[in-house]
């Protein structure tokens, strides 16, 4: 890490030229921030390593982890028989998918020469996300002038992105959200500096690429429509005429591969991934998982409002406040609608820790400009004399705050080599599933009830299961795919879309139920019953329970035909 520059630089012409009275940092200061710094990074490191054993340990798991695993791989399993999985539900197997394919596409490959397996998706995710924490890192080290203490920063931003419970947490899961955020994260970086390319040719290919990475984001989910307004509307304030024009053109591809497919399935794409997410506002929820974004992020969120608020009033809005912006108010609000949950700040996390990692590489390089204008002559002006003393605060300030920031993001087994130790060290007692802490507890109920590691105890007793299935020569009703899929019998349902689609009177449940009252099918696994309310009921009727096996800290219920 280089020596700050004791004082506060200021642009031309437009703007003052105001010389700060320079002080020497002295060396037990500097000192004492590199110490904290390294702390910080310490703490960082540690989560960083608790997220390697957490994604390993999952990807060796056989089951579905997070439910609705199982049903992204049959998806992934559809399209690599090039099927579409957006199929009539209300004919057997009443199966349909509310995601959009690029996901499962880019997993087709892996399909073909392994099979139904969740490892793949798995390691898939875990390395979106390295990818998004370099682009983040990046991005830092870019804003913030590319000195030795961007790049440093740059590397606790990162390392912030990987150790927040709620990344930490879905990261390697077989779920579309990750691969959606390192599109995300990818296209506002790339975009960020385009207007600037001077250029014709290398800001065009800038642009093109920029724009195409919104298209992929948004193609993995249908959330990322919040992350192409802030982008395009970040380049229609710089250059109107262009983001017009560039805007057009990606409305048009959008649409025209939205069109195609909606056509190619008989308009079941239109059904599943517009009329399914149109789902009810719950205000509670909405609230508890705001609460539990700051309660987890405030060390990081302050300074990144900070930052924002600088640009706005003394330099010139950048994209990752437009940004950070739109993702916390509309993926906020996004949180608060039934089925979601946690997952739909992971964008907002990301724009927080590009933001607070700019304004923390800034504030140990003491690289400010302010505008000439009235906020400048009332806000800065009178405070200028102290320059050198809020240097000196910031130097001790900005390592605190990352290791703030470790302290309320604290996740880690409390069992194992290693672990254990440090859990006795700093007397963490578990308050989840196998032996696990997290300090973001059980604030709202929307917060998933993931992130500890699985056992051997839950692979057996997932077989357990498997058994079951074996011994029935007639259908299967599961509410997680993967019983069907290891058993290679047909996965019928996914349980979720059914639910949602009945909600809004977009489905009809009569051919499943009837099958329910004529005891096609031998065996019927529950684990949440997400089904339909005359889903539930016909199952409740026809068929009895007969065993109940713990996997993962749920309760598998198995029914039989009732005599």
């Amino acid at each position: 890490m280089t020596r700050p520059k004791p004082m506060i630089s200021s642009n031309d012409s437009q703007q003052l030229d105001t010389a700060v009275p320079q002080q020497p940092v002295s060396r037990p200061l500097w000192t004492v921030q590199r110490v904290l710094l390294g702390i910080a990074l310490a703490i960082l490191l540690f989560y960083f390593v608790v997220y390697v054993v957490y994604a390993f340990n999952l990807i060796r798991f056989p089951f579905d982890y997070d439910q609705g695993e199982g049903f992204e791989l049959v998806d992934v399993m559809m399209f690599s028989q090039f099927q579409w999985p957006y199929a009539d539900i209300e004919q057997y197997p009443f199966y349909g998918s509310i995601y959009p394919p690029l996901y499962h596409i880019l997993l087709v490959p892996f399909a073909w020469l392994f099979g139904p397996e969740y490892w793949y998706g798995r390691l898939f995710s875990f390395a979106s996300t390295l990818v998004a924490a370099g682009a983040i890192a990046y991005a830092v080290y870019r804003q913030a002038g590319r000195t030795k203490n961007a790049s440093f920063i740059g590397l606790l931003s990162g390392l912030a992105f990987l150790s927040s419970n709620i990344i930490y947490h879905i990261g390697p899961l077989f779920r579309q959200h990750i691969p959606m955020f390192m599109f995300e994260v990818l296209a506002i970086v790339v975009l960020a500096n385009a207007d600037e390319i001077s250029d014709k040719g290398k800001r065009r290919q800038q642009l093109l690429l920029g724009f195409g990475l919104l298209l992929a984001a948004g193609y993995t989910k249908q959330l990322a429509a919040f992350t192409a307004i802030a982008a395009l509307g970040f380049l229609f304030i710089r250059q109107p005429r262009r983001a017009f024009f560039w805007g057009l053109g990606f409305a048009i591809v959008g649409t025209g591969i939205f069109l195609l497919i909606n056509i190619s399935t008989d308009g079941n794409w239109w059904t599943q991934t517009v009329t399914a997410n149109v789902k009810d506002f719950i205000p509670a929820q909405a609230i508890g998982l705001f609460r539990l974004w700051f309660k987890l992020h405030g060390f990081l969120i302050v300074p990144a409002v900070l930052y924002m608020l600088y640009e706005v009033y003394f330099a010139r809005i950048s994209i990752y406040s437009l940004w950070f912006i739109i993702a916390t108010i509309l993926n906020g609000m996004s949180a608060g609608t039934w089925g979601a949950g946690d997952s739909y700040y992971g964008t907002s996390i990301a724009a927080t820790c590009i933001l607070s990692g700019i304004f923390a590489a800034r504030v140990l390089n003491r690289d400010w400009t302010f505008n000439n204008n009235i906020y400048n002559r009332i806000l800065i002006d009178p405070f200028r004399r102290f320059a050198p003393l809020f240097a000196s605060i910031g130097m001790v300030v900005i390592p605190l705050l990352y290791i703030g920031y470790g302290r309320a993001v604290m996740h880690l087994p409390t069992t194992g080599a290693g672990f254990r130790q440090i859990a006795d060290i700093f007397d963490v007692q578990p308050n989840a599933l196998n032996g696990f802490y997290d300090s973001a507890g059980r604030l709202t109920g929307a917060y998933a009830d993931i992130g500890h590691f699985t056992t051997q105890a839950d692979i057996d007793a997932g077989y357990q299961i498997v058994d079951f299935v074996n011994a029935t020569d007639k259908l299967v009703l599961s509410e997680e795919a993967a019983f069907s899929l290891i058993t290679e019998r047909d996965v019928i349902t996914n349980p979720v879309v059914l639910y949602i689609l009945d909600q809004v009177g977009a489905y009809d449940s009569s051919a499943l139920v009837a099958m329910l009252e004529q005891q096609e099918f031998g065996l019927v696994i529950l684990r949440a019953q997400f089904y339909p309310d005359e889903v539930n009921r016909a199952i409740t009727t026809y068929y009895e329970p007969f065993e109940e096996i713990r996997m993962n800290g749920f309760d598998y219920i198995l029914k039989r035909p009732k005599s």
